[in-house]
């Protein structure tokens, strides 16, 4: 069985949907742990209540960058990662990263990429007044979610709320992420 370590930033949903997932045969693979940067995540809360492993890794406690990720590094190393999963993570990877684990490192973002890049996607797609929404799973690479894109799902918005959008984002997210990385995991055994 294969092992993911899944990275968050914050109240770590789609941590939750992919922990479900495991634990009702949906994602064949083992969350080996959670990688997070903020001490104050929701999501440290869920691995906790999951008995899944975290490794509290914040940028001030690290004197660059470079170190912090070779911190990061050795965790997924030790916990024997084979997959990287973004779930919610605001940093981006570096290239030591990337390059240890070519196309095994997935993100899931709130847009039809390259529409929207970066933070607050929705709020940029209601500045622009769009009528069709979605979300994009993608491979990482050293760019802002210009990694090579796996599958997108679109919807029509019926109002332009954002909560309506984010509620039907989040429906759609939960869904589609452990099942497009547990096709991922299961194409690679064959």
């Amino acid at each position: 069985m294969k092992n993911i370590v899944i990275f968050a930033s914050g109240f770590g949903s789609n941590f939750q949907a992919l922990t479900d997932a495991v634990k009702h045969g949906k994602l064949h693979a083992n969350i080996a742990g959670l990688i997070c940067d903020k001490a104050g995540a929701y999501a440290i809360e869920r691995a906790r209540i999951n008995s899944i492993p975290v490794a509290l890794l914040e940028r001030n406690s690290f004197s660059s960058k470079t170190e912090m990720d070779m911190a990061i590094l050795h965790q997924c190393q030790s916990w024997n990662a084979d997959w990287l999963v973004l779930a919610g993570y605001m940093r981006l990877l570096s290239p030591m990263l990337i390059q240890a684990y070519p196309r095994h490192i997935v993100n899931i973002h709130p847009s039809l990429l390259p529409k929207y890049r970066g933070l607050d996607a929705v709020g940029q797609a209601l500045d622009q007044k769009e009528s069709i929404y979605g979300l994009t799973i993608h491979f990482v690479d050293e760019g802002m979610d210009t990694g090579e894109i796996i599958v997108q799902v679109p919807f029509e918005a019926e109002q332009l709320d954002r909560d309506h959008i984010e509620k039907r984002l989040h429906q759609l997210e939960h869904q589609m992420y452990p099942a497009v990385i547990n096709k991922l995991i299961l194409e690679e055994s064959v």
